[in-house]
C-alpha cells in the first residue's frame, strides 16, 4: 500500500467534498426543505463512481491516539473514554468502503464521556 501522501488526488476534488460535507451538516442540522440533501447525495456518488473517492463521517467514534486517520483537539478537562463530538474536516479516503486508503486525515474535536452521556 502507498502512503496516502503519494496519491495524487486533484485538490479540487478534495475542497469539493469537504464543502459537500459541510453543506450535508448543515442542511441536517438547520433542515432542508427543498430536499437538497438528495442532491448532495448525488454529487457524492459521482466522486465514488469516477474518482473512487468519498467521505467517512466519523461523528460519535470512539477516539484513541493510536488512531491514524483523524487529528483531534481535546475539549475538557478528561482524556478517558474519548469520543468525536465535532467533525471539522471529514476523513477522505480513496477506494471501496472495504478497502480503500486514507487521503485526507479528518480534523475533529473529541471529549471524554462519561457514564452518564453514554
Amino acid at each position: 500500500m502507498r502512503p496516502s501522501s503519494n496519491i495524487d488526488i486533484p485538490k479540487w476534488a478534495l475542497r469539493t467534498l469537504n464543502n459537500l460535507y459541510d453543506i450535508d451538516r448543515k442542511l441536517r442540522i438547520y433542515g432542508d426543505a427543498g430536499n437538497a440533501i438528495r442532491n448532495v447525495e448525488q454529487i457524492k456518488e459521482v466522486f465514488m463512481e469516477s474518482l473512487q473517492l468519498f467521505c467517512e463521517d466519523p461523528s460519535g467514534q470512539k477516539f484513541s491516539e493510536t488512531r491514524a486517520d483523524l487529528e483531534a483537539s481535546i475539549a475538557g478537562i478528561g482524556t478517558e473514554n474519548l469520543v468525536v463530538v465535532e467533525v471539522i474536516k471529514p476523513i477522505l479516503r480513496l477506494g471501496s468502503q472495504a478497502y480503500s486508503q486514507v487521503v485526507q486525515k479528518g480534523v475533529v474535536i473529541v471529549k471524554s464521556q462519561t457514564k452518564r452521556e453514554a
